[in-house]
């Protein structure tokens, strides 16, 4: 990647910082700020660079529910406009589908493999409020129960 000038920096910051919602807090120092703005300024963090792939190991984990929330509606938003591949690993269930147009779900332990890929057929952009109704909302959250619950407890035995 080729060095940027100091107002093409800048303007790299300003546009990503912008993405995430943390124009106003853009010159705190990071013992001024939430964990959820923590997690924010990772997200702008990583985007800078334009990675055609960004993978996120359990991003939200160590969050709060409304915070949580709040943070899958900003990568939601940030996805549809920057159009990259992103990669969650996540145990949430819901996150998963709310998140994903496909589903991987691994099988455990040292040795896992690919069990079950589940494709997401829910148009974007998503409402979690709406899609707790939607049948394929209800169909991708039971295919994922089952696999962990049945197919897979099965396996293990």
């Amino acid at each position: 990647m080729p060095e940027l000038s100091k107002s093409d920096l800048e303007e790299r910051v300003d546009k990503f910082v912008d993405m995430v919602n943390l124009t106003h807090a853009r010159d705190k120092f990071p013992g001024e700020i939430s964990g959820g703005m923590k997690q924010r300024v990772g997200i702008a963090r990583a985007l800078s660079i334009r990675p055609e792939v960004l993978l996120m190991d359990e991003p939200f984990g160590a969050l709060d529910s409304l915070t949580r929330a709040n943070l899958q509606e900003h990568l939601m938003r940030i996805q549809q406009s920057v159009k990259n591949t992103v990669i969650i690993i996540t145990h949430d269930i819901d996150e998963a589908v709310l998140l994903s147009d496909r589903v991987v779900m691994m099988t455990n332990g040292p040795s896992a493999t690919i069990g079950e890929v589940l494709e997401v057929n829910l148009p974007h952009p998503r409402n979690r409020v709406e899609l707790q109704k939607d049948s394929e909302y209800i169909r991708c959250r039971e295919a994922i129960l089952s696999f962990l619950y049945e197919k897979f407890a099965k396996e293990d035995e």
